[in-house]
């Protein structure tokens, strides 16, 4: 019986060369080829079953990955092209515009609920045009800051209402019937 320490300096040496072989053919790295055959022989000697030809069967290993390798890039695509789109963004077309434009509604509506100066601070905050922190403290007239801290006050209060708003997905606890 052959011992992984002996199995592994006999493989090691040619290894690199018959991955460097078919690599090139299989369209992948040869460094990639040779993590998935030390992983095969990996797997297989966790289940006690080390091969009794060493050799031979890195060279039937190798070939196999390599045209596993062959086949599974023939059915991967790159993409080209921009980002991916984004979950989060509405579907385009009406029913997208509604959606937008009623989440939009509602945020508004909870910014002129929040208490104090947080109004304020978060219309300009939502301000197309994007003013600098510093521009935000001058119109408020509070020092730049103060502006951090107060910003993460009227978010976290803004964000609980509109938690508290919007229905959840599933009920939470014991959930009584009205026939009693």
């Amino acid at each position: 019986m052959t011992t992984p320490e002996t199995l592994l300096a006999t493989l090691t040496p040619l290894l690199a060369p018959e991955s460097r072989a078919e690599a090139a053919a299989a369209g992948i790295e040869p460094g990639d080829l040779e993590q998935a055959v030390w992983l095969r022989l990996l797997e297989r000697l966790s289940a006690d079953d080390a091969p009794e030809h060493p050799a031979d069967w890195l060279r039937r290993a190798v070939r196999a990955e390599a045209r596993r390798a062959r086949r599974t890039s023939g059915r991967e695509r790159p993409y080209h092209g921009d980002a991916p789109p984004d979950p989060r963004q509405e579907p385009p077309g009406p029913e997208g515009s509604a959606l937008t434009a009623e989440r939009r509604r509602t945020l508004r509506a909870a910014v002129t609920r929040t208490p104090g100066r947080c109004p304020r601070l978060l219309d300009a905050m939502l301000d197309p045009a994007d003013p600098t922190y510093r521009e935000i403290a001058g119109t408020l007239g509070i020092s730049q800051g103060s502006l951090g801290p107060m910003r993460s006050r009227c978010l976290g209060c803004l964000r609980r209402m509109l938690a508290a708003e919007v229905p959840a997905s599933h009920r939470r606890g014991r959930v009584r019937g009205t026939d009693r």
